[in-house]
């Protein structure tokens, strides 16, 4: 299903579906170097699903996490949580927002200097008054739930790639959250952490309730995962469904992205001179005047 089988009327008002806990309606968005990055994105996170963001490095995924969680701002469109402009929050109600979301960055991002017990124990103690026994409590039955109970005084440097994944995953829901955004979960993972780890993600988001919005390039993992698929590419969405339905797609960006097609418009090549002009069997385009050959001028 193409996002040109879609039509938007950009004249009504925006108005959340009722199973939406995030919507982002007609988003635009660029850095400084005057690259845009969203332009006019419209699309819904469905409470209680897996809904995984894809495409080619610097199509925006990482940029729509940022939006969510209020990092960075829109430059046209909103983007709500639960009803929430996060757009308009000023600072007390961005953090209450913030709390109840959590976030699993690339490779984990644990405090090195905390223990695994401490790392999962920072947002309680950051964010609660609860006494120190519950939050030991609260930090044992998340790790229980990561597998990784028995590793509670490792170091982060005593753990794998792998394990240090679960105890930031373990210490993304410790304040029990509505949506889990997961950033690269699955990247520099070896094939077994890299199962254990999708296993986990769709285990805890199913048992907890969870909403939860999944960036990620591992086509195979992510597709046994999501229940819902949008493909990002040069500003837009150029699909957006189930499984299923993404992979069916005729698009050639989406074929070649899914490994289907060789070639397609993300090309190989960057762009530059022909090889008949790098090696001298065409006629070299003219230089300023004064300009001297590559060899004179070394």
């Amino acid at each position: 299903m193409s996002a040109s089988d879609v039509t938007l009327d950009a004249t009504a008002p925006f108005a959340a579906a009722p199973d939406a806990l995030v919507a982002l309606h007609d988003v635009r968005f660029g850095y400084g170097d005057g690259r845009t990055v969203l332009d006019g994105i419209t699309l819904t996170v469905p409470r209680g699903k897996v809904t995984a963001l894809m495409g080619a490095s610097g199509g925006g995924k990482t940029t729509v996490l940022r939006l969510i969680g209020g990092q960075q701002r829109t430059q046209a469109g909103q983007v709500l949580f639960d009803g929430q402009d996060v757009g308009q929050l000023r600072d007390a109600a961005l953090y209450a927002a913030r709390r109840r979301m959590g976030m699993l960055f690339q490779f984990g991002a644990l405090f090195t200097d905390l223990s695994v017990y401490g790392n999962v124990a920072f947002p309680l103690r950051e964010h609660t008054d609860l006494p120190e026994r519950l939050i030991r409590d609260i930090v044992l039955m998340k790790l229980g739930a990561v597998g990784l109970r028995g590793a509670r005084d490792l170091m982060p440097a005593q753990i794998s790639g792998g394990m240090a994944r679960r105890v930031a995953l373990a210490r993304a829901i410790a304040l029990d959250p509505d949506l889990v955004m997961y950033d690269e979960p699955f990247s520099g993972l070896d094939p077994i952490s890299l199962g254990t780890a999708a296993r986990l993600i769709r285990r805890l988001n199913d048992a907890l309730h969870l909403t939860s919005v999944l960036v990620s390039h591992d086509v195979p993992a992510t597709f046994r995962i999501a229940d819902q698929v949008i493909l990002l590419a040069n500003g837009k969405i150029v699909a957006q469904g189930t499984p299923n339905e993404v992979r069916a797609s005729r698009d050639p960006l989406v074929r070649q992205f899914m490994g289907l097609d060789a070639d397609g418009p993300v090309r190989f090549e960057y762009p530059g001179p022909t090889v008949e002009q790098d090696f001298g069997t065409a006629p070299q385009p003219k230089r300023g005047v004064g300009a001297q050959p590559e060899e004179a001028a070394a």
